[in-house]
């Protein structure tokens, strides 16, 4: 015990100042949890960035439920692994006949009593799985030719357009256009330099709507399921007597994780590296409780916009 005392007090103080960070972390929009939607995607990680490397925290927040095609993949996965006579109906047929025979032998008749001789048996076998390896064939052929040719317009940006970017500065220069790879869900789409404009506009506007507790004006720049948590969370700063201010936010790096299209809506995942300076006000008072110095955070911001539409945020990941 003496030995490890020293460990047990380390790892006691580095708790506390966990924790005293996590609390920290609750300011600003978002308040230090993962939040939102990312359409088929949302119960998958986003793709490591230079400005994000490490894994994305998963979203601890969001309307969308676990999509029961991964089960259904899971279970497909598991009906495809075809056992020694393979899979379906004509596997199971196999399986039946091979169970006949053991049947037989266990109750005295012989592998072969019940089934007419070893002959018979072995080329009933033999011809299903002849069937079977026709009908393998003739399934494998009908997918190849009715399965879409792979979309290779409208990837992620070429590191032409990645230079078409740098004109952003310390923001989202060149690091735009490393796009992420193939992606579970979606077709991947091409994140122009306007896009990475409004990426880097949203940032600022949201957080000033959220600093100002202007629930209308978040309406206009988050999904309808973003402004419910930051009603929530608001609500919770007034039932403490506070208000979080955050100002002087400034994009200082920023890169593209996954954009792809689902349906008529377009998704962009974004990494992005921020200083900006949050204090927790108290309301009656206007004294500053916690934060007030300039700090960086490093997030994940994904935004969706419809057909035509403007870009939104719809869900927030701590990197």
């Amino acid at each position: 015990m003496k030995r490890h005392r020293w460990l047990i007090a380390f790892a006691a103080i580095a708790t506390v100042f966990t924790l005293a960070a996590a609390d920290y972390a609750d300011a600003r929009a978002g308040r230090g949890f993962s939040s939102g939607s990312r359409g088929a995607r949302t119960f998958s990680a986003p793709a490591a960035t230079p400005t994000a490397p490490r894994a994305a925290q998963p979203l601890q927040r969001s309307t969308t439920q676990p999509s029961t095609a991964a089960t259904g993949a899971a279970a497909a996965g598991q009906a495809a692994r075809p056992g020694l006579f393979g899979g379906g109906m004509l596997g199971g047929l196999a399986a039946g006949f091979l169970g006949a025979g053991l049947f037989g032998m266990l109750f005295g008749h012989g592998f072969m009593g019940g089934m007419g001789g070893f002959a018979s048996f072995l080329g009933l076998i033999l011809q299903v799985v002849l069937v079977i390896v026709v009908a393998r064939l003739a399934f494998a052929w009908w997918q190849r030719r009715n399965q879409p040719a792979l979309a290779m317009q409208g990837t992620s940006p070429d590191p032409a357009a990645g230079r078409a970017a740098s004109g952003l500065g310390g923001g989202f220069g060149g690091l735009f256009g490393g796009g992420s790879a193939a992606a579970p869900a979606g077709e991947p789409i091409t994140i122009d330099k306007q896009d990475y404009d409004d990426f880097e506009q949203l940032l600022a506007d949201v957080q000033a709507a959220y600093s100002a507790e202007d629930l209308n004006a978040l309406r206009s720049k988050v999904t309808p399921e973003m402004v419910s948590y930051f009603a929530e969370d608001l609500a919770e700063n007034a039932g403490r007597g506070l208000v979080n201010q955050v100002t002087d936010v400034k994009l200082l790096q920023g890169d593209l994780a996954e954009a792809w299209r689902e349906g008529g809506d377009e998704y962009a995942t974004v990494a992005m590296r921020f200083m900006l300076t949050d204090r927790m006000i108290e309301r009656a008072s206007g004294r500053v409780v916690e934060g007030g110095e300039p700090a960086e955070a490093t997030e994940l911001w994904t935004f969706r916009r419809g057909r035509g539409g403007p870009w939104m945020l719809s869900a927030i990941q701590q990197a």
